[in-house]
């Protein structure tokens, strides 16, 4: 199967079942979107909807947020990845907020990636989530995904080469929804260490190259 007939037998598959999809994260603002994508950061999603509302009700927006120390925030988000690191980019985002965009999310890459804790692929996920944007979020699902099953060259060894391509080979329209695809599909069938292959749609044409994958 050439790459470009296993990309439109790969979409064709999504379009049809998963026509409406968005990110598992629960949020009621752009910041509380961006607040939990970069809570969610080598961490599960299940986690940070636990964690999120508690901390949203406390800080709903930057403004509250602002005024918060490191301290309080930490005491919240203890249970998640790396709690005293994303606590002190959460303080320092939120007064960056304040002071440089009036409280509110800037809607440019450039923006957004001035932020506190906020990288490419975090602002790839605002731009696509809330301001819907044809960007691609490149995280390890979608990483491993696109490599295990034929949708990039080996040659595209950094998220930024992954991104880049499925950008150039993905409708502009399917851009926003296939992250998430690709990401779900890697979240709960083409797992890392153990994928399952006998509950994938794909696996009759799926080439399988696990090495490159970067488990």
């Amino acid at each position: 199967m050439l790459r470009k007939e296993r990309y439109d037998f790969i979409l064709n598959h999504f379009r049809s079942a998963l026509p409406n999809v968005t990110t598992e994260l629960q949020f009621g603002s752009a910041f509380q979107l961006l607040v939990a994508t970069l809570l969610s950061a080598q961490c599960t999603d299940k986690r940070i909807n636990m964690v999120t509302p508690a901390l949203f009700a406390r800080y709903p927006d930057a403004q509250h947020m602002a005024q918060a120390s490191e301290e309080d925030i930490y005491e919240l988000i203890s249970s998640v990845s790396y709690p005293n690191a994303k606590a002190k980019h959460l303080a320092e985002m939120s007064r960056q907020l304040v002071e440089m965009f009036g409280g509110e999310v800037p809607e440019a890459a450039d923006d957004l990636e001035k932020l506190a804790g906020v990288g490419r692929k975090t602002a790839n996920v605002i731009r696509a989530v809330w301001f819907g944007h044809a960007t691609m979020a490149v995280d390890t699902h979608v990483y491993r995904v696109s490599h295990r099953m034929g949708l990039v060259p080996k040659t595209a060894d950094t998220p930024r080469k992954v991104e880049d391509y499925l950008m150039k080979h993905i409708p502009a329209e399917d851009i926003p929804n296939a992250h998430h695809w690709i990401l779900l599909h890697g979240r709960y069938i083409c797992k890392s260490t153990k994928p399952l292959c006998d509950k994938c749609f794909f696996n009759e044409y799926c080439p399988k190259l696990l090495k490159d994958s970067k488990l």
